[in-house]
């Protein structure tokens, strides 16, 4: 069975990003870039998927430019067999990237397709869901446990009131939640051999897609900045503060 991987290059979660001046996006140049969390589970899980004999080829895919290769060289030093880029320098939302995926899905015919959730730029939430529907296949979103037992797939997932278990047909659609697994980190000689792994780089032009935009961003702000506390020296002051200022009791 072959596992598609689609993953997000982003900025890395550790660096405090700025609004531009113009208020249209935030500003990414001279940022530390990173594969997204949550597709580095996801790569994980389909690696240990392999590992157990379940899977025969781990493929991993992403829609940008060409810098977005750094993040499938590193997956590929996690462990996938070998990466696709769609080249694009365009701004895509959810829709036409769930649109091209399914492009890349009816050429690589994957038997499992697994997602992170969502991206830690945008929050959407929005592709796995979207390409499920695009393919009109089963669906498994925030999963937490992941099994798959001859053409049968068995999921896990959290949900607001605990664990829901969903068993469905393959080919199939997962998106990873943060407890599905814990990401291994790429050794020296993984990162040496992923080099040489093979990566295709494909063109919207090429997967016969069409795309429209269907969102505007009017502006992009930072969020409003938190006042400084105030230390208090008894019960009653608090009282009164929360009475008279915060207006709560």
């Amino acid at each position: 069975m072959k596992v598609l991987v689609p993953v997000k290059r982003v900025v890395d979660a550790n660096v405090k990003v700025r609004v531009k001046s113009d208020q249209s996006d935030v500003e990414t140049a001279n940022l530390k870039m990173a594969l997204n969390p949550f597709c580095e589970i996801a790569v994980e899980e389909a690696v240990r998927l392999k590992e157990a004999g379940i899977a025969t080829e781990v493929v991993v895919v992403t829609v940008g430019n060409k810098s977005a290769q750094e993040q499938l060289r590193t997956s590929m030093a996690l462990g996938a067999d070998r990466g696709i880029q769609v080249e694009t320098d365009a701004a895509l939302e959810p829709l036409s990237i769930a649109k091209l995926l399914k492009a890349v899905q009816d050429k690589e015919q994957a038997g499992l397709i697994i997602l992170g959730k969502q991206s830690i730029d945008g929050d959407n939430n929005q592709t796995g869901q979207m390409l499920a529907a695009l393919m009109d296949a089963p669906q498994a979103t925030f999963a937490s446990e992941v099994k798959v037992e001859g053409d049968k797939l068995t999921v896990t997932r959290e949900v607001d009131g605990g664990l829901q278990t969903l068993s469905m047909p393959l080919p199939a659609v997962v998106t990873a939640d943060l407890r599905l697994n814990e990401p291994r980190y790429a050794k020296l000689p993984d990162i040496m051999k992923a080099k040489r792994k093979p990566l295709d780089v494909l063109t919207v032009e090429e997967l016969g897609v069409t795309l429209k935009s269907h969102q505007k961003v009017l502006k992009v702000t930072p969020p409003a900045a938190r006042e400084a506390g105030v230390m208090l020296d008894s019960v009653e002051a608090l009282v009164e503060k929360l009475k008279n200022e915060a207006k709560v009791i």
